[in-house]
């Protein structure tokens, strides 16, 4: 019997997760197979990732002329668009978050990149996406910028999973888990629970590309 790769992987305690989002594997079983096949244990999105899904394929072609028929904004068409392939990826992957006790089975979404360096904007498009994802197993990816940092520290404080992402050396990482320790310190300080917080740091390395052709490309290290 042939041994599934992704599986040994998984047996010698990493965890794989997808760099890719679109609406037709999350309804036609392409990613409930992933999980249990190859043993997914969660996925990433970005806006580059969402216009590659949306513009090369049709799944999304009747809900767009939906909203474009109710008058919203492209913004908006995007987020509205975007937040609901989140919201059932991580359902998808809710059993895998339950059965690991939090540990696996996340989906992130990133803030808009337009906001990397603006601290405040940061935390506030994070608080907002946070509340409408409204899933236990989402993170939010929060670029590492010198602006990045503080807003990292100030959504940990805030209770929310954090993917810290775009980070390239050493000196930065140190600085990104001085920011989850302190996050976590004042967190501690106000007396909230800590139990239920797992975030990662994102290292850019390589990629491979089985089956739909986007495993992770990245290092996700746990905080």
């Amino acid at each position: 019997m042939t041994v599934n790769p992704l599986q040994e992987i998984k047996a010698l305690g990493q965890s794989v997760w997808l760099d890719y989002i679109q609406r037709n594997i999350l309804e036609n079983g392409e990613v409930a197979r992933m999980i249990e096949t190859d043993g997914l244990a969660g996925m990433t999105s970005n806006p580059t990732i969402f216009e590659k899904a949306i513009t090369e394929h049709d799944d999304y072609d009747e809900a767009i002329s939906s909203l474009a028929c109710s008058g919203v904004s492209a913004m908006e068409m995007y987020e509205s668009l975007t937040l609901e392939d989140v919201r059932r990826a991580a359902d998808l992957l809710r059993q895998v978050y339950d059965q690991s006790n939090g540990r696996d089975g996340f989906v992130s979404l990133e803030v808009s990149p337009h906001l990397a360096y603006d601290t405040e904007q940061t935390i506030a498009e994070a608080q907002r996406l946070w509340a409408q994802l409204d899933r236990p197993n989402v993170m939010i990816k929060v670029p590492t910028t010198r602006e990045g940092l503080p807003a990292i520290a100030q959504l940990i404080a805030a209770g929310m999973n954090i993917n810290a992402t775009l980070l390239f050396g050493v000196a930065r990482y140190q600085e990104v888990v001085d920011a989850f320790m302190n996050g976590l310190q004042e967190r501690a300080t106000q007396g909230k629970p800590l139990d239920h917080i797992t975030s990662v740091a994102s290292f850019s390395l390589s990629s491979f590309a089985p089956h739909v052709g986007h495993f992770s490309s990245w290092q996700r290290i746990p905080l």
